[in-house]
């Protein structure tokens, strides 16, 4: 432990602490001991954070990842939230539904230990919370029009007599359509029991007294984006145009920002989505916001067009699941856009840099985590188990000192069993690719200059001091 403090002077989490395996919880009562460390929200975090904070839309949606990939360690043991009320629910009014479209999957080492009873509860638990997600995100979208997303409202527009739906101009045949609890006339109302099952969920949420820890955890050393001895770190992206500029919003407060000033108004709005006062219009506002944040179209943590939820739940036409990236990750292969985006916050010089997450950088086909000439470098890369077939490893990690920038990337894990077993270890593969001309001291660092200021604050006390400026109390 002595080593890790000395040899690590502080470190930097490039978001998605809550995609990254399945106890979030133990990695985030590792870092409340952490000496030194600062969090960059990626769009998971800010989905659990939403679910803290109260949005009924966000536990639904923090429910029904959790059921699809059988995760629930993190929500009944981690948070200690029981999920009793939506099984008692959904084997009610499910029972008799065909679930096949929304089973779990169910991986691992304890996967053949699963009956087919708990393969269907986990189906109509996922099909009942999805249902309720569905109609909640619905009302999102209209009570926000500024979120410009009024072509997601999908539940209203199944034709359930030929059981398919028309979306962007494409008809799909829809896999199931068997919705007891939507009412065609108001497909985004609530049933009353419906309405019963999410306000219980959400009181654990808000209850769990760990869960509220964690988050407030995250929001004290966390940000949309960090400035860092010359390095601009931020998980998603900065959105841009399909011409390479920066895209502008207006929303929730603010007309026409994009870039730094956008990203400052939108960490604004969501600590208000957790801190303002309950019942407020203030915090309903930043719970939506929130949600925009996790899967709104061109958010800055998400950077697609669209999430297809409902796609691929219900489509089996793989075509309709495609989720369209942002321009930036077109166009953060050009050096000269890279440079732009470090201008806008304030940065400029050979040894800036943009540190980048959230897209899995695919090692195994050859794909590099340098972008833009190497200004922009993705740290990413599959620490989550379910990436690692994806990527071919088990992500990187980006380390920097006063001789140069070395990136890490790491093997997969095989397992406490085989590690032992085997004498195995985490095998990891060290490459430096920036050096500087001569060795940074810590003048030239932010602390550096945070120190200096101190120093100077201090000299021109002494000198007010010295010239009379502040006058002596000599009572006593």
């Amino acid at each position: 432990a002595v080593i890790k403090r000395m040899a690590v002077d502080h470190m930097h989490i490039v978001g998605d602490i809550f995609d990254r395996g399945p106890r979030a919880d133990i990695i985030m009562d590792s870092l409340l001991d952490y000496h030194s460390v600062d969090i960059q929200w990626g769009n998971h975090d800010i989905l659990w954070m939403g679910a803290a904070s109260g949005s009924r839309t966000l536990v639904a949606t923090v429910l029904a990842n959790s059921i699809h990939y059988n995760n629930l360690e993190v929500i009944e043991t981690g948070y200690g939230i029981s999920l009793r009320p939506l099984a008692l629910f959904a084997n009610e009014v499910y029972k008799d539904c065909d679930c096949s479209c929304f089973a779990a999957k169910f991986a691992g080492d304890d996967a053949d230990s699963y009956t087919e009873k708990d393969k269907a509860l986990a189906a109509r638990m996922h099909k009942a919370i999805t249902i309720i997600l569905f109609k909640l995100e619905g009302q999102k979208i209209l009570r926000n029009p500024g979120f410009g997303m009024e072509d997601r409202l999908l539940l209203d527009k199944i034709d359930y007599e030929h059981k398919c739906i028309t979306i962007q101009g494409v008809k799909y045949d829809l896999a199931d359509t068997d919705f007891p609890t939507v009412d065609r006339e108001h497909p985004y109302d609530l049933s009353p029991e419906e309405d019963e099952v999410i306000n219980q969920l959400t009181d654990s949420f808000q209850r769990s007294e760990k869960l509220q820890k964690h988050v407030r955890f995250l929001y004290s050393k966390g940000s949309l984006y960090k400035v860092f001895n010359g390095n601009l770190l931020f998980h998603g992206c900065i959105p841009l145009t399909e011409d390479g500029q920066i895209m502008r919003f207006s929303m929730v407060g603010c007309k026409n920002l994009g870039g730094k000033a956008f990203l400052e108004h939108a960490e604004a709005v969501a600590r208000q989505g957790y801190y303002a006062k309950p019942g407020t219009p203030e915090r309903t506002a930043g719970q939506d916001f929130l949600w925009f944040l996790w899967c709104g179209r061109n958010s800055p943590l998400f950077g697609r067009d669209r999430m297809t939820t409902f796609e691929r739940r219900l489509i089996k036409d793989e075509s309709a699941w495609t989720e369209p990236k942002n321009s930036y990750y077109t166009f953060y292969n050009d050096p000269a856009v890279c440079d732009m985006l470090l201008a806008e916050f304030g940065l400029a010089g050979p040894h800036c840099h943009i540190i980048n997450g959230h897209m899995p950088v695919k090692s195994k086909k050859g794909e590099s985590p340098f972008k833009g000439g190497g200004k922009l470098i993705v740290i990413d890369g599959g620490f989550c188990r379910a990436y690692q077939s994806t990527t071919g490893i088990a992500g990187y990690t980006l380390i920097y000192n006063s001789n140069c920038y070395r990136i890490v990337s790491h093997k997969p894990f095989s397992g406490k069993q085989e590690a032992i077993k085997e004498n195995k270890d985490i095998a990891s593969t060290s490459e430096v690719f920036e050096r500087m001309e001569s060795r940074v001291k810590i003048a030239g660092t932010d602390i550096g200059s945070e120190l200096q200021h101190q120093v100077d604050d201090l000299k021109a006390l002494l000198h007010a001091y010295r010239m009379g400026e502040i006058l002596e109390d000599h009572r006593g």
